[in-house]
């Protein structure tokens, strides 16, 4: 079966995941968060001009009803709501805003995140035992060492459990006080065992994110924002990026970033569907694990 066209549009995704066979997309790097603090982000992406040198309009800037039927209706079954801590104190009641959330909202998944704290290992583990599916970690805006002390029992625990970390580590879009694989890499070499999902493929270091797949087997890359016409000015693929996915095509698991999204979603789908196309190695059956299979192993649909 060749590829079929890719959408066209947010209109068209549905289309083509028929023509795919693909019973829904299963996202698994969402935001939702509480409210306030979603305009504080808002706000912040409103004058990405200052912080990152570009304009970062938010394509999904609509109310939290809007925004669930909107996934809905671009045909995501089922999708891993992130929240993240930037100070002390904030981990633990995020986790327990979003495990309400997903309690109330049924194509979301129960999710959880940590920040180094002496309690982290407490809520992370009443997270866990409640039935979170992912946690996400973002090194970037925490601005904290992934490898803190305060950290390995955390980091220990979700690797017995086998739950699955998403974690924004890499450099982009602008590096940060913790930032980089290799500082991850670390924690990875530390807890064999763990299964993580490097957020944007580790971007914009793409190379060195699939040097840590296929060293670490439990480790992952999403495609959130990778691909795309706003992401490729600042941190492009390698000319070469859908032959090198191909041995690692099982690792690779759909993510959006949606709302916070300066494009349409049906771009990053299409952006997966051209890397399909490029490589007789990739096909349908990439497509297929990368929307639906992969993601929903991790997640434990």
């Amino acid at each position: 079966m060749t590829v079929p066209p890719p959408p066209e549009s947010d209109d068209d995704v549905p289309r083509f995941l028929a023509d795919l066979g693909v019973p829904g997309i299963v996202d698994i790097h969402v935001h939702f968060l509480p409210e306030r603090m979603l305009r504080k982000v808002w706000a912040y992406f409103d004058q990405a001009a200052t912080h990152y040198g570009t304009a970062w309009p938010i394509h999904y800037r609509t109310p939290e009803p809007e925004r669930v039927a909107t996934l809905k209706k671009l045909g995501v079954r089922t999708f891993a709501p992130l929240v993240y801590p930037h100070k002390p104190g904030m981990a633990r009641w995020l986790t327990e805003w979003v495990t309400q959330f997903a309690a109330a909202t049924p194509d979301a998944v129960p999710t959880a995140t940590l920040y180094p704290e002496p309690d982290v290992a407490d809520y992370l583990a009443a997270a866990v035992e409640s039935g979170a599916r992912a946690v996400k970690v973002h090194v970037q805006v925490g601005a904290f060492d992934p490898r803190d002390p305060m950290l390995r029992p955390a980091w220990g625990l979700l690797a017995e459990a086998g739950v699955p970390v998403v974690v924004h580590c890499g450099h982009g879009p602008i590096p940060g006080a913790h930032t980089g694989l290799d500082v991850f890499g670390e924690v990875l070499a530390e807890h064999s065992r763990l299964c993580a999902v490097l957020a944007h493929a580790g971007m914009p270091d793409f190379g060195t994110a699939l040097d840590l797949v296929h060293r670490h087997e439990g480790v992952h890359i999403d495609t959130t924002m990778v691909g795309t016409a706003f992401s490729g000015r600042f941190a492009p693929l390698p000319a070469d990026w859908p032959a090198r996915l191909a041995d690692v095509a099982d690792r690779v698991v759909f993510g959006s970033d949606f709302p916070n999204i300066p494009y349409p979603y049906a771009e990053q789908v299409r952006a997966v569907a051209e890397w399909a196309s490029a490589d007789p190695r990739l096909g349908v059956p990439f497509l297929r694990s990368v929307l639906h299979t992969a993601p929903a192993r991790l997640l434990g649909l």
